[in-house]
């Protein structure tokens, strides 16, 4: 190995150390099991590491290699990133076995795949992550947060389950839940949905049009003694999971007339997917999109709008609040998240 990747192996190694003592401090404090460790902290090592931990002992780590400005062998490439897993592993003393990478890549295109690969899409704005070898059927555990326990899958998905950055912003929706209709649309793993039945939500509603997402939320609800059908925590409370494209669910719901109480839009940047009508372009949709939520918004009722794509400007012609820097947790401070909106009947 050349000095110059042993020379980044050390300073990454540093760097994970210190990170990692302060950030598990504050996530024990917070309960939170599951946070952002590593983000390009050093910019001649272009990596992502995000740190999962189901009990004290028991973690695993699953990150990203950014794609570089620049073309590198592809060998080169691949010793580089053995030897920055290696010195990860031994830096965190976590078997490499739990070390899970994936390799952000130039998109070619985002056909077919639906909100599976919508969300991953979004997620990595603008980016697409290719897995690198993983184990059949993945490794899933469940990570606690804000009192509330979550099923992530490290290898399986092109995203585990859980965006990091959403922390703050679930904890700003159960903290508005109670008593409420709660409808969250895009609700990839019902994440946003959870946090809301566990505050007192009157009813949730997930819409969402992949069923192996829908499913995955119905086991975190589970999870947390929240059954669909009734029982645990919201013993009679509705939650239903719906397998909707959410644009035509918008429609449809105001043609019936429908109301609810908070809506959550958490939507993908770009999605092409099969399973719904045209494209999804957030940029150019996120006019409709909002002014279809406002339609079915109850008076005094609340709409939070989350949107991760890069360079994006709100339309002008809707009145909302950016609240993003409100919802920026430690592990996130100085680095990019998606920025954060409130509306409601009265900014429209």
């Amino acid at each position: 190995m050349d000095d110059k990747t042993e020379s980044q192996a050390e300073m990454l190694g540093n760097r994970l150390r210190k990170r990692h003592r302060h950030l598990l401090r504050w996530a024990r404090r917070g309960g939170t099991g599951a946070f952002r460790l590593y983000d390009r902290d050093i910019p001649e090592i272009p990596l992502v590491l995000d740190y999962y931990e189901s009990s004290p002992g028991a973690a695993a780590l699953a990150g990203a290699l950014y794609r570089r400005p620049y073309e590198k062998d592809p060998g080169e490439e691949e010793a580089w990133l053995a030897r920055m897993e290696e010195e990860t592993a031994l830096a965190l003393q976590i078997p490499p076995s739990r070390i899970f990478m994936r390799e952000r890549r130039r998109l070619r295109g985002r056909a077919g795949g639906g909100q599976e690969g919508a969300q991953a899409a979004a997620k990595a704005a603008g980016g697409q992550y290719e897995r690198l070898n993983p184990p059949a059927g993945g490794f899933e555990m469940a990570v606690g947060e804000g009192g509330l326990r979550f099923w992530v899958n490290l290898s399986a998905y092109l995203d585990t389950g859980l965006f990091l950055d959403r922390r703050l912003l679930r904890a700003f929706v159960r903290d508005r839940a109670a008593g409420r209709q709660v409808l969250n649309l895009f609700a990839y793993t019902c994440a946003f949905s959870v946090y809301a039945a566990a505050g007192g939500a009157a009813s949730v509603d997930s819409v969402d049009i992949s069923r192996t997402y829908l499913d995955w939320g119905r086991r975190n609800f589970a999870l947390n003694g929240l059954e669909a059908a009734g029982g645990g925590l919201r013993a009679g409370a509705p939650f239903r999971f719906i397998r909707a494209d959410a644009l035509r669910f918008l429609g449809e719901a105001a043609g019936a007339g429908r109301k609810w109480d908070l809506i959550i839009l958490d939507p993908p940047s770009f999605s092409n997917s099969k399973k719904m009508e045209g494209t999804l372009d957030i940029k150019r949709d996120h006019g409709p999109l909002l002014r279809g939520c406002l339609d079915i918004l109850k008076p005094g009722g609340i709409l939070i709008f989350s949107v991760n794509a890069k360079g994006f400007t709100p339309d002008r012609g809707i009145r909302i609040t950016d609240m993003t820097e409100k919802l920026r947790d430690e592990d996130f401070k100085g680095h990019r998240i998606p920025r954060c909106y409130l509306a409601g009947r009265g900014h429209a």
